[in-house]
């Protein structure tokens, strides 16, 4: 039986195929690796309302100081003793959000520098509505700004970053630097302040260096500081004087004698809030170049205001260890204890809110009247 006879397709229809072939492997050939990525328009970015400033270079990690793990004492003690020890010497950190150049591009009379960390928003956002508000008092300019570092869990670093992006290209107004924000990090945050200032800030007349849980009463302030000259020296606060190191382990104030071996501390005003000249914060600089840092920030800045031959001053207007009642049936919120103040410490946001309302009402009466809270 003879095989069947092979169908052959039609000459055209061969020739056909054949150059559709050849076609396909010359465009295969002629395009790229499917691997290389093609890239797409990125998504342009708004221009911020201000200019940015120019980038500055990294500065290298800085590297901790191995050689302090050889002290005896240096195992025993807390974490936080321990890591300040190990970088006691960092100084240079990147600065993750600056202030725009026009923050300090006319004369400052008072600029509010205000410490706060990462994730208290909503303090940040009652300062800005009441006393922090960037204003006009007496004819005299008043600028803000926030000092933060970064949160130290790394879970929550990313989110926090961002959200301090976002208050800076809102408001202009936050200083942020990598580095942890810790109790014991805030004379570095002190420090990094004071750097920032010379070059940045350096026509500022006068500065109130506080926390974002404490009620200022600018206006009072602004009055307060007209009769002084920021060619002089001023630094007034809550006066604290014969004090020294605290050697319990349980205290947020511990030092232990491996940072210092000092029994008394030099007199220093609360870290809470104090006012100070520029004179005096160039007294601070040239001090805290040649000083170690010491890990209680409001210490070290009266260590340093003796190294200078310096003093701090007390102020019967500023409070940070708040406000107590003459009477158990009055209340220490009642605004007219705080009418001729100028700060006092330890407030929550909206306490804030309301004293700054009750402190602004134009019919405000203070003596035998009805109690406003």
């Amino acid at each position: 039986m003879k095989c069947p006879r092979q169908l052959r397709p039609p000459l055209g229809l061969a020739l056909a195929v054949g150059a559709f072939a050849f076609l396909l492997l010359f465009d295969l050939h002629r395009r790229p690796s499917t691997c290389a990525v093609s890239e797409k328009p990125r998504a342009t970015r708004k221009t911020p309302a201000w200019p940015t400033p120019p980038a500055r270079p990294r500065p290298a990690r800085c590297q901790p100081n191995s050689s302090v793990a050889a002290h005896p004492d240096f195992a025993r003690q807390p974490l936080r003793v321990r890591d300040f020890l190990l970088h006691r010497h960092c100084r240079e950190f990147p600065l993750l959000q600056d202030a725009p150049p026009a923050k300090c591009a006319g004369p400052v009379f008072l600029l509010l520098a205000i410490k706060s960390s990462p994730g208290n928003y909503e303090r940040r956002e009652l300062v800005r509505r009441t006393w922090g508000r960037e204003r006009r008092v007496r004819g005299l300019q008043l600028r803000r700004l926030f000092l933060v570092g970064t949160a130290a869990d790394p879970l929550q670093a990313p989110k926090v970053n961002r959200l301090l992006e976002m208050e800076a290209r809102t408001h202009g107004d936050i200083l942020q630097w990598d580095f942890h924000d810790s109790f014991f990090n805030l004379t570095l945050k002190q420090v990094l302040f004071l750097q920032w200032q010379e070059t940045r800030c350096a026509n500022a007349s006068f500065m109130l260096n506080g926390d974002d849980d404490v009620f200022a009463h600018t206006d009072n302030m602004v009055s307060y500081l007209q009769g002084c000259d920021p060619g002089h020296h001023l630094f007034v606060g809550h006066l604290i004087q014969n004090v020294g190191p605290i050697r319990a382990q349980w205290s947020k104030y511990y030092v232990p004698r491996v940072v210092t071996q000092e029994e008394h501390y030099p007199p220093y005003c609360g870290g809470g809030g104090f006012l100070l000249s520029r004179f005096t914060a160039a007294a601070l600089r040239r001090a805290i170049r040649v000083l170690d840092l010491f890990p209680i920030d409001d210490v070290f800045l009266g260590m340093c205001l003796k190294h200078e031959g310096l003093k701090p001053a007390s102020h019967s207007g500023i409070r940070t260890a708040g406000v107590l009642a003459p009477s158990q049936r009055l209340s220490s919120f009642d605004p007219c204890f705080y009418r001729e103040l100028l700060l006092v410490h330890r407030f929550l946001p909206y306490e804030m809110l309301l004293m700054w309302d009750a402190l602004n009402q134009p019919d405000l009466a203070c003596g035998k009247r009805t109690q406003v809270y």
